[in-house]
């Protein structure tokens, strides 16, 4: 009797730009076209796309070496600085491993989160600051934002009114946001940003050293509400620094590069800021994605993880009390992302890729 044969449902949804949609069709993909790659914020997301990451870093990028630009914010930057260690899997693999150990039992203070993730930062670094800096392939860059009015303080009383006023004037236009932030990119001084004139908001651009980097990183990461911000970086004007994603959540920004820019995500949409995650009518500029390839799961695949998702923020909630199941469930999911590195690395080999790709 012949064996049966079951097609497993697509892992990846792949989509693009029309002009990475056009160079793909005519050319197929190559390492060589790829020159840079964004990291968006999305906290424990990204342990659910581990897989791909590795297949890109440990792999398909590895194939032909060359200085690409990594640009991230928020666990983004994360990604990327562990991407730029001498060994990127080793990093990669650290930083889902002292992300998914993190314990946050309730009633746990602001102080007392911010001074955890300043130890997993100091542990995932370790003496790799300069090897980071120096990396020959990958240059790194950091979105933060540099806090105004109300928003300077921790106090949740002072810090809960400014967001309140945040998402009050993002309801009226993204453009009233420069009330409250400036944009800052601690960029790898070897090459400036690979974008064109930021016009949106106030932004300035600061060379990244081994004496900005870790605060760098945690001011990227830091939430308000959830962890305090940084205060006076390095080589930046002084100041209070806070999360890049609440500017740049999916990083809808005015790339200039050659060829393709791969976007590794965690789902299948851009979202310009943090405060439009509810905003369904706010959307990326079309005109800015043109050389995007944008690969993230795909519905199928999410409905087959444990509780239909990849990780998120809310379980730390979700888990409240049993750390271990929530352990067990993130690392369950950066096992299964294996199948995402897998699709894209067959999908590449066999040039079947643009039978796969949908518009962006």
């Amino acid at each position: 009797m012949p064996a049966i044969h079951i097609a497993q449902p697509p892992a990846l949804s792949i989509r693009a730009g029309q002009r990475a949609r056009q160079h793909i069709e005519q050319h197929g993909l190559q390492p060589t076209d790829v020159h840079l790659l964004p990291g968006a914020a999305g906290g424990p997301k990204a342990l659910g796309i581990q897989g791909l990451d590795l297949a890109l870093f440990g792999d398909w990028l590895a194939r032909d070496p060359q200085p690409r630009s990594l640009v991230g914010a928020s666990i983004g930057s994360w990604r990327f600085a562990s991407a730029s260690m001498p060994d990127p899997v080793a990093g990669l693999k650290r930083l889902g491993e002292l992300y998914t150990r993190q314990r946050f039992p309730k009633g746990i203070s602001v102080a007392e989160i911010t001074r955890r993730c300043e130890r997993m930062v100091d542990d995932l670094l370790g003496d790799q600051l300069q090897a980071i800096l120096n990396n020959p392939h990958y240059h790194l860059n950091i979105m933060v934002v540099k806090s105004l009015g109300l928003l300077q303080h921790d106090s949740p009383g002072r810090l809960g009114m400014g967001l309140t006023g945040v998402i009050s004037a993002n309801l009226l236009g993204r453009r009233h946001l420069k009330r409250y932030f400036e944009r800052v990119i601690l960029h790898d001084s070897r090459r400036q940003p690979p974008w064109g004139d930021l016009t949106d908001f106030p932004s300035q651009q600061i060379s990244l050293n081994a004496g900005n980097l870790r605060q760098a990183l945690l001011a990227s990461g830091s939430i308000p509400m959830v962890m305090e911000a940084v205060r006076d970086i390095p080589g930046a004007d002084q100041g209070v620094y806070r999360d890049g994603g609440l500017l740049d959540y999916h990083l809808d920004l005015p790339w200039q590069t050659q060829g393709i820019v791969l976007y590794p995500h965690f789902t299948d949409r851009i979202v310009p800021g943090w405060f439009d995650k509810t905003l369904p009518w706010r959307r990326a500029n079309p005109e800015q994605a043109g050389d995007v390839l944008l690969l993230a799961p795909s519905r199928e695949y999410l409905a087959s993880l444990p509780h239909g998702k990849l990780p998120d923020r809310n379980d730390f909630k979700r888990f409240l009390g049993d750390d271990t199941a929530r352990e067990a469930y993130w690392q369950q999911a950066m096992a299964e992302s294996q199948r995402l590195g897998d699709e894209f690395l067959e999908l590449v080999d066999s040039g079947r890729l643009n039978e796969r790709i949908q518009p962006l």
